[in-house]
């Protein structure tokens, strides 16, 4: 049944499917009808992990950008996930970029998108979190608007902290999205160090004591990484979510995904992902958390991910393309 859900999915366009199938899988856990469509959540014999405090019933999780607003924190907990991360949220609520801006390569189980934080803004996602019934890990990944400068960008992500700090199990702090210009700029040394020093002085105002992650970009080159985790772990923030989608493209890829402006996820990014993964575990000496996500669509890719040094992994796009039944098959 829900393969058969998914197969119509792929006549609308994606941003039209990627609704759609939400609202479904909303619809169908109000009225009980999982099992209906064979979607099995109790797993067996799951891979638990203890940090901080926290408890992840399993290393599998959802990346920012599948709820941005978290309009499906039950439905999506109820799958079978580890944890869940909502937005990216915005201090204002955004249109983002102009349609079409995602677009779909089901033959390499990729997605290209130019969405540009579109969200309903913190307020909205705040008063879901209030009303949440969820019991999982839920973190929330949290940017800047557009249209803020670079001294407003920083003021942004504190405004956004500090709104959700009350309800956040992790806070991860997207420095990382390709499609709000002059956002990767943070990851220089001069940048990054000035965003993680506020951020860490606001965690010692509101006495957060949660984790605090970065999501970093694929794209960046080594040295860059190691400024990174350097200053990760002088303003004791306690890992890095790796990575965002990329903007660079393959060579050998097709006409129409070079062509394409925008984040390339999906099977794509899968390698380019994991060296930036590994080049990460090799350099972060300290006890930092690393979460991997890209490409992962299948159980050999998951465990690949925490080979190289990932404790948590989330996935997306292979969700997206794959439904439940990805769970199923990574978890069972």
């Amino acid at each position: 049944m829900s393969d058969l859900l998914l197969n119509l999915l792929k006549f609308f366009n994606p941003e039209t499917s990627h609704s759609l199938s939400l609202s479904l899988l909303k619809i169908a856990h109000k009225l009980h009808l999982y099992s209906l469509l064979g979607i099995k959540f109790n797993f067996k014999n799951q891979d638990s992990l203890v940090f901080k405090n926290l408890t992840f019933k399993n290393r599998l999780g959802t990346s920012a950008g599948l709820d941005k607003n978290a309009d499906y924190i039950e439905c999506l907990g109820a799958l079978g996930f580890g944890f869940l991360e909502v937005g990216t949220v915005t201090p204002r609520p955004q249109i983002g970029n102009q349609r079409p801006r995602v677009f779909r390569f089901s033959k390499h189980n990729s997605v290209i998108n130019r969405l540009g934080f579109n969200n309903k803004g913190l307020e909205y996602l705040v008063n879901n979190l209030k009303r949440s019934k969820y019991d999982g890990v839920l973190g929330v990944n949290i940017g800047a608007n557009k249209d803020s400068d670079e001294e407003q960008r920083i003021k942004d992500y504190l405004t956004c902290f500090r709104a959700v700090a009350k309800y956040a199990d992790y806070i991860a702090i997207n420095i990382s999205s390709p499609n709000t210009p002059g956002l990767r700029d943070l990851h220089s040394n001069n940048n990054i160090a000035e965003l993680l020093n506020e951020i860490s002085l606001e965690r010692e105002k509101l006495n957060y004591k949660n984790p605090i992650f970065l999501k970093i970009s694929p794209d960046e080159d080594e040295n860059t990484y190691q400024n990174i985790i350097n200053s990760v772990i002088e303003y004791s923030l306690d890992g890095l979510i790796a990575t965002n989608t990329t903007i660079q493209r393959d060579q050998s890829s097709s006409r129409s995904i070079t062509d394409t402006q925008g984040g390339l996820s999906g099977r794509l990014l899968y390698d380019k992902s994991n060296i930036v993964l590994k080049q990460i575990a090799d350099h972060s000496k300290q006890n930092l958390l690393i979460i991997g996500v890209g490409g992962v669509d299948s159980r050999d890719s998951f465990y690949n991910k925490l080979k190289l040094g990932s404790s948590l992994v989330q996935v997306y796009t292979g969700f997206i393309f794959k439904g439940p039944k990805l769970i199923k098959a990574i978890l069972e």
